[in-house]
């Protein structure tokens, strides 16, 4: 399977019910609800800020400028599209509440409320998740009797916890180079860490897709030699007797999960391992192979959910309307539960 392949679809049984997404900003708004609140002190001043048309980074470019600081005193929890109406927080070292003022409210930056002062910088997956309100225009006639069996299907197996083809960049070949970089120490010297990085990560996607994709069957069934993470904190833990802790991953208390390699992740043994083996043979190299190499670019891995929890769902279709509102933990992706519904190729935004 290439990139440019469709991932198979866990609803696969349901057709799609196609329609339009993004007629307008509104049709995709994203609420990112807060891991923690400002402490009160301290030299960073906590934002929430809501915006439309307006991507993460143009945001930070934006407050950077107008604040007249480094962007690298700018921090935040996720990166939100810019084809939506989006709320997040971000956090400002160094200034005064009062500075705010420059900071004009317009057509792309709705509303910016000020949280109050915290000691540590806002960093990446400082968060605790996203809420989503989509709508979806010009949806099949049928819509109505096939949308509730996939929502239930997706509500009690859980999401397929792909990563979007944006990370693999418009032609959907940034895991080729990441793979390349593995390989050759001086191309790979020849780049800034975090590009470098960027395409070193396009590589464990793709192979954490074509696992995933292996599994699709049975990502909410746990194999003895899986590695399964606790959804309460995400700490994995060696599956040795299937029978007991499926009775666990039936109640979405833990999940099977995929290896993103490195030099310290643990890969699964047995039947989850023999399929972790075969796809990257199948890229042609070895588990060896991927250590060394990620010992030397110095990137640690880690394992991934298979599957994400779908919860507080609510949808509603008003002719050939529907609207779903549903939230999702941290690192997961909305059009991930489009894609299952739509069945279209829906593009992905970034995670959030």
């Amino acid at each position: 399977m290439t990139s440019a392949e469709v991932e198979p679809f866990l609803t696969d049984s349901l057709p799609g019910i196609g329609g339009r997404m993004r007629t307008t900003p509104e049709d995709f708004q994203v609420e990112e609800r807060p891991l923690y609140l400002p402490c009160g002190e301290g030299e960073h001043l906590y934002l929430r800020i809501t915006k439309r048309g307006l991507s993460t980074p143009d945001l930070v470019k934006r407050l950077s400028s107008m604040l007249g600081v480094k962007a690298l005193a700018i921090g935040i929890a996720g990166l939100k599209d810019a084809r939506a109406v989006t709320t997040q927080m971000v956090s400002v070292q160094g200034i005064q509440a009062d500075r705010m003022a420059s900071v004009p409210v317009d057509e792309q930056v709705l509303k910016v409320d000020i949280l109050g002062r915290h000691r540590n910088r806002l960093r990446t997956g400082h968060h605790a998740g996203n809420r989503f309100r989509l709508v979806i225009r010009d949806v099949a006639a049928y819509a109505a009797e096939v949308v509730p069996g996939i929502l239930d299907q997706l509500s009690r197996r859980g999401v397929p916890n792909y990563f979007g083809p944006q990370r693999q960049g418009k032609d959907g070949d940034n895991y080729q180079l990441g793979a390349i970089l593995l390989a050759d120490a001086k191309r790979r010297d020849k780049m800034s860490r975090n590009k470098r990085m960027w395409y070193l990560n396009s590589y464990q996607s793709y192979l954490f897709n074509r696992i995933l994709a292996r599994r699709i069957n049975t990502i909410d069934r746990v194999f003895a030699g899986d590695w399964a993470a606790k959804s309460e904190n995400g700490a994995c833990f060696l599956v040795e007797d299937a029978e007991v802790e499926q009775a666990r991953a039936d109640r979405f208390e833990i999940s099977p999960t995929g290896v993103l390699f490195g030099s310290r992740v643990s890969w699964a043994s047995g039947e989850p391992g023999a399929i972790e083996q075969a796809v990257i043979t199948e890229a042609g190299t070895t588990q060896d192979a991927l250590v060394a190499a990620a010992k030397v670019c110095g990137f640690r891995g880690e394992r991934r959910p298979l599957r994400v929890p779908l919860t507080e769902l609510d949808w509603s279709l008003d002719g050939s309307v529907l609207t779903l509102s549903f939230a999702l933990p941290p690192g997961a992706y909305a059009t991930s539960v489009l894609r299952e519904i739509m069945k279209t190729g829906e593009g992905q935004e970034p995670r959030g």
